[in-house]
């Protein structure tokens, strides 16, 4: 498992971090990791629209939901069904979600363990034929060290999260819950501390890739209105 690990997932990463350090983010590490991110999120591009398309048939499914969370506000096995099976009979699906967020942490493993690893390259690493490696690696972006603790990005992750988690509690503001109102603060802050406790570039990696979410759901809510429910 250690040999698929590295010969895989890791080196490969660490081939492509390399070969956009010494090309196209022009000896920039930050910009290296944003275009990675951008790479990435673009490669998942399916399975992010299937995810928008789930997304934009919940929103249509919004006064139906929400009238069975009102019916049923003091059953919540009752409620849970009814939901899952509005959702099932709507093909309402969350598994390219799960898809786009699995192989984003598993990046974010990934690149924790070039940070810790130092970034270098040793003889322990294969460098593909397409791929120079850089005499040293500059961690500079922005006056930060990609390398080191950053309360300031971690902070601007947390304040992210926690303007999209009001949004979207905003949207069923007269359903929020005492655990919706504990969510919209306890996970932003768990996240700062996490992102705290981690290199820098965790943090840009993160808000790259929530920012390209933020892109795609909006050029999605532009080419795609949610059509008004009949007054019954």
């Amino acid at each position: 498992m250690g040999q698929f690990w590295h010969d895989y997932l890791y080196n490969p990463l660490l081939n492509v971090l390399f070969f956009l350090y010494s090309g196209p983010a022009f000896g920039n590490l930050g910009v290296a990791v944003i275009e990675l991110t951008v790479l990435l999120r673009v490669a998942l591009l399916p399975f992010t629209i299937l995810e928008e398309r789930s997304r934009f048939r919940y929103e249509k499914l919004n006064k139906k939901i929400e009238a069975i969370e009102r019916d049923f506000k003091t059953d919540h096995v009752k409620r849970a069904e009814r939901i899952r099976e509005l959702l099932k009979e709507h093909k309402v699906s969350y598994w390219s979600k799960v898809v786009v967020l699995g192989v984003q942490a598993l990046v974010l493993v990934l690149l924790y363990q070039v940070f810790i690893a130092g970034i270098r390259f040793t003889r322990y690493e294969v460098l593909y034929p397409w791929v120079q490696a850089p005499a040293s690696v500059n961690t500079n972006f922005l006056g930060f060290d990609l390398a080191d603790h950053s309360a300031l990005w971690a902070g601007i992750v947390a304040v992210l999260l926690f303007l999209q988690i009001y949004t979207v509690q905003k949207q069923r503001e007269h359903l929020i819950r005492r655990s919706d109102v504990m969510y919209l603060f306890l996970f932003p802050v768990f996240t700062l501390v996490v992102l705290m406790l981690l290199p820098m570039v965790k943090s840009l990696f993160v808000l790259t890739s929530m920012l390209f979410s933020m892109f795609i759901f909006g050029a999605r809510k532009a080419a795609f209105k949610v059509p008004m429910p009949d007054a019954d």
